[in-house]
């Protein structure tokens, strides 16, 4: 029998562990799976509240905070189990969610990963942002959901409720092969935080591996967390990620168009928020595409290293632009994919 660990990584999330670690745990029980938490050099009280409330949970204890990538392929190197369920501090997992999961990994060998879908602590009937109902990019980079397209997120009135294959699930709720996420390096440790998921399920397909969406399992995502929306460090992270995952994995006429049209559409991002008065963030959009440029020999050898072992490409990336379909007043996904 495939043995499965719930992985928590925290950081200064005494708040969130308090409020959601107890049905974590349940679930956990019901369903006969093991529960960790890495903790990723809080400060807080976080390492005092699992000892004390907490004594059974397995700690992963590292020295300083290396980002969601590297925390998580830290704390992983000391945890066994067949299948990681790597989940956010701020989510809500109510009895059940695990068991339609743990079925498609069974069931299914090449399944690298599966989520179950997200939805809002708040708006409990609406999608989250972080992953809704699964998610694909366009043919420029840039990701999408079913159940959100940009900053538009949609009600789950059941209609993205069917199981299927897709580009990349949350890393708020990512559950997958052992092996195989060690097999692949787990996530790029230098995206820090943002994007390494999207990155992690690119290489998985180009590994001949499939990404699901299980959407009989339903949690609930608060957001934000450990990274408030659109502060300059995010804009930094978002940006700069994407363009070294679309140097990594994309084939070379991918990479030729993202080539000719990113840095437009990146300029144009820049100026948008140095319009409405977000200097920071204007520079942040600079400062991405400095550290990328800054990449470039490291990750060219990635690039050798991703592009030369594969052994499929990877599929469900929608060939037109969801930035033009969106200005377009397309703010739902509805039969797009």
């Amino acid at each position: 029998m495939a043995t499965a660990k719930i992985v928590l990584l925290n950081w200064n999330g005494e708040e969130y562990l308090g409020r959601f670690l107890p049905g974590v745990i349940a679930a956990a029980a019901e369903e006969g799976v093991g529960v960790a938490v890495v903790d990723n050099g809080s400060t807080d009280g976080s390492r005092a509240l699992l000892a004390d409330r907490f004594p059974d949970v397995e700690l992963v204890a590292l020295d300083a905070n290396y980002g969601f990538a590297g925390g998580y392929n830290r704390g992983l190197e000391h945890i066994e189990a067949d299948y990681f369920l790597l989940l956010n501090t701020d989510v809500e997992t109510p009895r059940g969610w695990l068991r339609p999961i743990l079925e498609c990994l069974d069931a299914c060998p090449d399944v690298g990963a599966v989520a179950p879908k997200l939805r809002s602590t708040e708006r409990r009937d609406r999608f989250e942002y972080a992953g809704a109902a699964g998610g694909y990019i366009d043919f420029l980079g840039y990701p999408f959901c079913r159940g959100r397209i940009l900053r538009s997120t949609e009600r789950d009135c059941g209609q993205y409720d069917d199981a299927r294959d897709l580009f990349w699930v949350s890393g708020a709720a990512f559950c997958c092969r052992a092996d195989l996420f060690r097999r692949l390096g787990g996530f790029d440790a230098d995206f820090f935080a943002h994007m390494e998921e999207i990155d992690l399920c690119w290489r998985m397909q180009l590994a001949g591996y499939r990404v699901r969406i299980e959407p009989r399992s339903v949690v609930y995502h608060v957001g934000g967390g450990t990274l408030p929306t659109d502060t300059p460090r995010k804009v930094l992270l978002n940006h700069r990620n994407n363009l070294a995952m679309l140097f990594k994995c994309a084939p070379a006429w991918q990479r030729a168009v993202v080539a000719v049209v990113r840095p437009a559409l990146d300029l144009l991002a820049a100026l948008t928020y140095l319009a409405q008065g977000r200097r920071d963030n204007f520079c942040a959009v600079f400062r991405a595409w400095r550290d990328f440029i800054a990449w470039h020999r490291i990750l060219s050898a990635k690039r050798r290293a991703v592009r030369g072992s594969r052994i499929a490409e990877a599929r469900h990336i929608y060939r037109g632009s969801i930035l033009v379909r969106y200005l377009f007043g397309r703010r739902s996904f509805g039969r797009l994919l």
